[in-house]
């Protein structure tokens, strides 16, 4: 049954069809045809995960981005970005990566950032007598940090598969984020020092900082509003992304006072259409774990795992270069569902902390966003800067080593993520 199903949903990959689409088909005719499972439970099982009260947190969390990420904000989280780093060299580059940075902890999409940022920066960056590849590559690569800065929509769809808690998860995600948010600055400076790239004259004021880093405040509050109002136990996650969404409308309208009822509906229709692609991911991978569970598939990967590699090392180093094989090919929300059960079963075998698996699944998928051949981010900065996509990727390679560097640090060293 399961043979069957990957060599349908593999045939559908090949001719185009949404992943979404794809997983539905392959696991409904796996499951009726060979695995004799009757249609009924098979529809059942499709529907089953749309009625998690967790899930209501992604388009609560999606929402409350939207509403803030438009409009005045925006711009004055560039200007923050600017006034920090903008003068240094590099520093348009610098000023691309704290923006991710600090978006993301207003959004959590890693495609909803690099669409909003890269539509300002990139041009500006061009402008300025930046490569428009270099400026591409670094919206592709720096937008990932969304997959884990707090409210990040992976780490809550990890959530659901591993059954661990949210507000550890974003925990854990604060620090990777971080590391590759610098690491991401040091290759702009450097890159900026040694190709010359022009620098911003402008002279900034401790003063100007200041002013700059009041007028982003709110969006700087995010994050930090999110993660102690979870670990204080305060909110469940889907009242805290009811309580950001009720935050955002008071920002737009009250302080910014930029809200008009075109941005509400921009919102709320950007809003529905997002959740109705992930919903339906995740309703169809519902169907693959219960194909894969009928065969008891996570069980026997995880016994061949323990007794052909043995060592936890080699273990964790097989499941990394797995997820950056997948990762190429398949967008994160549909490989976080389809391998997280089968990689929860392997980490509970080899003693792995599942919220330590969490955040690694997040860094390693997340750098697929940004690889060709099928990486999101990468095709809308190359849309953007209407650059190929193989002149960015050439310009990627100080990205992907900072990212794998974190990888590495995550997945063989806890306390990066278990603090």
């Amino acid at each position: 049954m399961t043979i069957a199903m990957i060599l349908v949903f593999g045939v559908l990959l090949m001719l185009a069809m949404p992943v979404g689409y794809a997983l539905v088909i392959s696991s409904g005719l796996a499951a009726i045809t060979v695995g004799g499972i009757p249609a009924v439970a098979a529809v059942v099982k499709i529907f089953q995960p749309t009625q998690s009260f967790p899930l209501l947190a992604i388009p609560f969390f999606m929402l409350s981005g939207s509403l803030m990420m438009g409009g005045e904000l925006g711009k004055r989280l560039i200007h923050f970005a600017t006034s920090l780093v903008g003068r240094f060299h590099g520093g348009l580059g610098q000023v691309t990566v704290v923006g991710s940075t600090v978006f993301g902890g207003v959004s959590g999409s890693a495609v909803a950032e690099a669409s909003a940022l890269g539509a300002m920066l990139i041009p500006w960056q061009k402008r300025e007598g930046y490569p428009a590849a270099f400026a591409a590559s670094a919206t592709a690569s720096s937008s990932v940090i969304a997959g884990l800065i707090p409210p990040s929509i992976p780490l809550i769809l990890f959530a659901t598969v591993s059954n661990q808690s949210i507000a550890a998860l974003f925990l854990a995600g604060v620090l990777p984020g971080l590391l590759l948010c610098s690491g991401f600055m040091l290759v702009c400076y450097l890159s900026g020092r040694l190709r010359g790239f022009k620098r911003l004259t402008a002279k900034v004021t401790p003063r100007d900082i200041l002013r700059a880093t009041l007028n982003a405040a709110p969006a700087l509050a995010m994050p930090a509003f999110i993660v102690v109002l979870l670990r204080a136990g305060i909110a469940t996650p889907t009242e805290v992304s009811v309580l950001a969404v009720a935050y955002g409308l008071f920002v737009s309208s009250v302080i910014y006072r930029d809200l008009t009822v075109r941005r509400l509906y921009e919102a709320l229709s950007h809003t529905a259409v997002t959740t109705g692609v992930v919903m339906l991911v995740i309703a169809a991978s519902n169907l693959v774990g219960y194909v894969l569970t009928v065969e008891a598939i996570p069980t026997h990967v995880a016994e061949w795992a323990l007794e052909t590699l043995k060592s936890p090392v080699m273990i964790i180093l097989m499941m990394n270069l797995i997820m950056l094989m997948v990762g190429m090919f398949l967008d994160l929300p549909a490989a976080i569902l389809l391998l997280g059960p089968t990689f929860v079963a392997i980490g509970n075998a080899i003693g792995l902390d599942l919220v330590q698996l969490g955040v690694m699944m997040a860094v390693n998928l997340s750098i697929g966003l940004f690889t060709p051949p099928v990486g999101t981010t990468l095709f809308i900065a190359a849309a953007i800067s209407r650059e190929p996509v193989g002149k960015i990727a050439r310009e990627l390679w100080p990205f992907y080593l900072v990212a794998i560097s974190v990888l590495g640090l995550i997945s063989f060293v806890p306390g990066f993520t278990l603090y």
